[in-house]
């Protein structure tokens, strides 16, 4: 009797450990151009973000979960040609962008969705992009890299983000698709710009509620959750209209950059992929599209492009 005993109080403490909320997640993203295809390496070639985000304290009833977050990352971007023959044709600037970021995300319960952040960092030299991109092409046996000696200037990045997602047609509920809009404001010495678009999810299990759902970040819970599976196809047609943006013009306070390109402000980009929850892992993939961002009138080949980004995610206790 007595080890039957301990038997049922060993399955009731393996059960409670279990069966707590999980309260914070820790992953990363990766970006790249060669997730689509090995044959192009341009724009926007590189990006690597490290991410942190915890459940906040929260007493608004109208609230699900708020939600902080802190990241570090890096992007950087070179011309359509990297080859040392071509050296001399530059359709747009080398240049890296290193930030730190905090944020805070609240999740409402009509499954409106309401994310703000905050970055600083560095544009140029100061952001490492040509030591990442040429040890990264030696590790892997790429191509080698020529024209970074034509990089931007430093330039001080301090940045301030906005989205604000809301579900439509919320009373017609289906379990398996759901339509939002979204739109996205930035604002700084690095991209200044606005976006709007719509957000389609195709489930192929039930969809969990957004503020329980993968789809902008909130898997973590304060509540016990077991067996959570989420698997489903998104896809999210936007315009976007950019007023500035330093890593093709320069730096806002100097124009002393080596090469620098007029904006193509007014851009049709898009995004789809599939996101995947077991537990305590999330995984996803998305193809992302950009449209043409500079004008070019000497070589006339800056055009749309498009690259994959990974990303994982661990949910911790």
């Amino acid at each position: 009797m007595g080890s039957k005993k301990h038997l049922f109080l060993l399955f009731m403490v393996s059960a409670f450990s279990f069966a707590q909320g999980k309260k914070a997640e820790f992953g990363f993203i990766s970006d790249n151009d060669l997730y689509t295809s090995s044959k192009y390496d341009m724009y926007y070639t590189n990006g690597l973000e490290i991410f942190y985000r915890f459940l906040s304290k929260n007493d608004n009833e109208k609230i699900n979960k708020k939600i902080t977050e802190f990241r570090v990352g890096q992007y950087i971007y070179n011309p359509r040609f990297i080859n040392k023959e071509a050296v001399t044709i530059n359709d747009r600037p080398f240049t890296g962008y290193l930030f730190a970021e905090a944020g805070r995300s609240f999740f409402y319960q009509s499954e409106s969705v309401l994310k703000t952040d905050f970055q600083l960092g560095f544009m140029g030299p100061n952001a490492f992009g040509e030591e990442v991109q040429e040890g990264f092409h030696h590790i892997i046996g790429y191509k080698e890299v020529y024209g970074w000696e034509n990089q931007l200037h430093n330039a001080f990045a301090v940045q301030t983000h906005v989205m604000y997602s809301k579900k439509l047609f919320p009373t017609k509920h289906n379990d398996f698709v759901d339509l939002h809009f979204q739109s996205e404001a930035n604002l700084g010495t690095i991209f200044t710009g606005v976006s709007a678009g719509f957000l389609a999810r195709f489930g192929f299990k039930k969809l969990l509620p957004v503020y329980d759902s993968n789809l902008h970040d909130a898997s973590v819970s304060f509540e016990s959750q077991y067996k959570i599976r989420e698997f489903y196809f998104y896809a999210m047609p936007i315009v976007n209209y950019q007023f500035y943006d330093a890593t093709i013009q320069g730096s806002i306070f100097s124009d002393s950059s080596p090469l620098t390109f007029d904006l193509e402000p007014l851009r049709f980009n898009a995004e789809a992929g599939l996101k995947y929850r077991y537990n305590n892992f999330n995984i996803s993939y998305s193809f992302i599209y950009r449209g043409r961002e500079l004008k070019d009138p000497e070589t006339n080949t800056n055009t749309g492009y498009f690259y994959g980004s990974i990303r994982l995610g661990f949910l911790l206790k």
